[in-house]
């Protein structure tokens, strides 16, 4: 069901900082700031070979991301995103084996705009999972 691995989003409590090191100290291509306001975050993009990073800053005082921040001070791992085919048929796959799809369960445009979803981590090990339509 899951193909390819279309980023790891790392939060991060300073996002110029992050820049920086990603571009500067690692030599990768970053993207220009995005803000997203419908989903209460920052991003910035780590351009690599066979992926990406993306770099998760708060945006707005109902940000999701300073809720982790607040937990996880220095920044870490937010969620893995993996690309599928057909998401509201991965969707319905999903909940047909008890996976649980947060919100309302509808795919809303993400920040490459296209339609995601999120799986809720206590069903993956711990780790928060997108889907994205691919």
């Amino acid at each position: 069901m899951i193909g390819k691995l279309n980023h790891v989003a790392i939060a991060v409590p300073d996002l110029e900082a992050a820049v920086r090191t990603y571009r500067d100290v690692l030599g990768a291509k970053v993207s220009e700031v995005m803000p997203q306001p419908a989903h209460g975050v920052t991003v910035v993009f780590v351009q690599l070979e066979n992926t990406k990073i993306e770099l998760l800053f708060p945006l707005g005082e109902k940000s999701p991301i300073q809720g982790f921040l607040d937990k996880n001070p220095a920044g870490g791992v937010h969620h893995v995103c993996y690309e599928v085919a057909d998401l509201i048929a991965a969707r319905d796959k999903l909940k047909a084996t008890g996976a649980r799809v947060l919100g309302d369960g509808e795919p809303k445009n993400g920040a490459h705009n296209k339609p995601v979803l999120f799986l809720h981590p206590k069903d993956f090990n711990g780790t928060l999972v997108e889907l994205e339509q691919a």
